[in-house]
């Protein structure tokens, strides 16, 4: 029996517990005599076994020292197991990497795929999971959720989509649409060696991830949306649709043109970067009616583009560090913004190319998250949308709004994000 005192150490410490490896299920009880005898040569105290479900198997961990609760695991012969970056962990408390997960041994690689060269940013080992940026971004938005999928027992890769970062960037728009993204992760899984993955998508990404699951099932076994719903089919293009008058336009029609989107950002994409992503953060205001908190995703005027109406804040908000956003703000330095806009421009035709999909759901199960301050939550009829995302997401697991997030949520809440990811993972069955 654990001593009360480590089964409150071991009930605040639950997350460490749950997120063991996916090595560590299934082990075999120890015998009592091997584990009163390998503890008195470590020289630790044994204050008992714990028996410790994790999914449809269980290992068995002991517990010593209630007030820090370290967690020992042990097999019959040693205390042995294969930890996220690590070839062979033998023995003592729990490595580093699950102590201080923002540690996590993440490594960024270049893939050659059948499609394009893609850059990635990875850590663990397990059940693949992908995730994929949105406008402006690059695949080290997603650094924190790297960080907690590893250390949760999961194979966490998140890409530079093409035309971003030192990811391959094709020259054309027509390079860039829904199919064409659709095909670089199916490429992806298979330069991994991978059969399935769960999607996770954030702007763009979650855009991507919802068509990645609609019409590849087969390869994409459930889905995580942030910020951007699973919307029906229009009965018209998407250019017939936006909002424009002669004085100003909707952003992603202002989207559309070279001269205006590309020679604005391009001008300073540093200054660029801070207007956007502090216009679009939580930190911005609550985005109620009338109360002028900036948008980026909205009107754009005609005579003076968009940056114009955005404040350049002094500083970044704190989830944002100096080095992050130095990273940021040099790879858009070097590939440019043509890459993320060019998605932009084939709106028009991804509706065209996906007339072959009306009518279908996506199949899979899919959690959708999204904050509070949201500017797209201040888009016209967009709670209707997603009030009406069962129709078209049958097993939707859940709809959650983030309280006091913008745009940029997976940065913003890190931790709230990542627990709904890994709850919704929980649910999924053993691959």
């Amino acid at each position: 029996m654990i001593a009360q005192g480590a089964e409150r150490a071991a009930h605040h410490h639950r997350i460490g517990v749950e997120h063991l490896p996916n090595a560590l299920r299934g082990l075999a009880p120890p015998e009592q005599a091997h584990m009163h005898q390998h503890m008195q040569h470590s020289g630790k105290p044994a204050i008992g076994l714990h028996r410790i479900p994790f999914r449809n198997n269980s290992c068995y961990a002991i517990l010593t020292d209630p007030h820090m609760c370290n967690i020992y695991c042990y097999t019959i012969k040693e205390l042995r197991c294969t930890a996220l970056g690590y070839p062979i962990w033998r023995g003592t408390a729990l490595p580093p990497l699950f102590r201080h997960p923002e540690k996590s041994p993440m490594k960024e690689t270049i893939l050659q795929t059948r499609t394009i060269k893609m850059s990635l940013l990875e850590a663990g080992h397990g059940p693949l999971v992908v995730l994929c940026h949105g406008f402006p971004e690059t695949k080290r938005a997603w650094r924190h959720q790297i960080a907690a999928l590893a250390q949760a027992g999961y194979r966490a890769v998140a890409p530079d989509l093409r035309g971003y970062g030192q990811s391959e960037a094709p020259e054309g728009a027509e390079h860039y649409s829904v199919i064409h993204a659709v095909g670089d992760l199916v490429a992806l899984l298979d330069a991994l060696g991978e059969q399935q993955a769960v999607i996770v998508g954030h702007d763009w990404g979650a855009t991507i991830a919802w068509q990645a699951a609609l019409m590849r099932p087969d390869r994409f076994r459930a889905v995580v949306a942030l910020s951007v719903p699973m919307m029906g089919q229009p009965p018209v293009p998407p250019s017939r649709i936006f909002p424009q008058n002669e004085n100003a336009l909707f952003y992603t029609l202002y989207f559309q043109n070279p001269e205006g989107a590309e020679a604005e950002f391009g001008r300073d994409p540093r200054q660029t970067l801070r207007k956007l992503i502090f216009a679009a953060s939580g930190e911005a205001g609550p985005r109620l009616p009338g109360d002028a908190t900036p948008n980026p995703f909205g009107m754009v005027s005609r005579s003076s583009g968009l940056l114009a109406t955005l404040p350049d804040p002094a500083r970044l908000p704190d989830w944002l560090p100096g080095a992050e956003f130095d990273a940021l703000a040099q790879a858009f330095e070097a590939s440019g913004f043509t890459g993320g806009l060019n998605y932009y421009r084939n709106l028009d035709r991804n509706w065209e190319l996906q007339q072959a999909y009306a009518g279908a759901t996506v199949t899979p199960p899919a959690l959708f998250l999204i904050g509070t301050r949201d500017s797209g939550l201040a888009m016209p009829g967009m709670d209707q949308i997603i009030a009406a995302m069962p129709a078209l997401v049958p097993d939707l697991r859940g709809s959650h709004l983030v309280e006091g997030a913008g745009h940029w949520l997976q940065q913003e809440r890190p931790a709230e994000v990542s627990a709904l990811i890994l709850d919704f993972l929980r649910q999924l069955p053993d691959r």
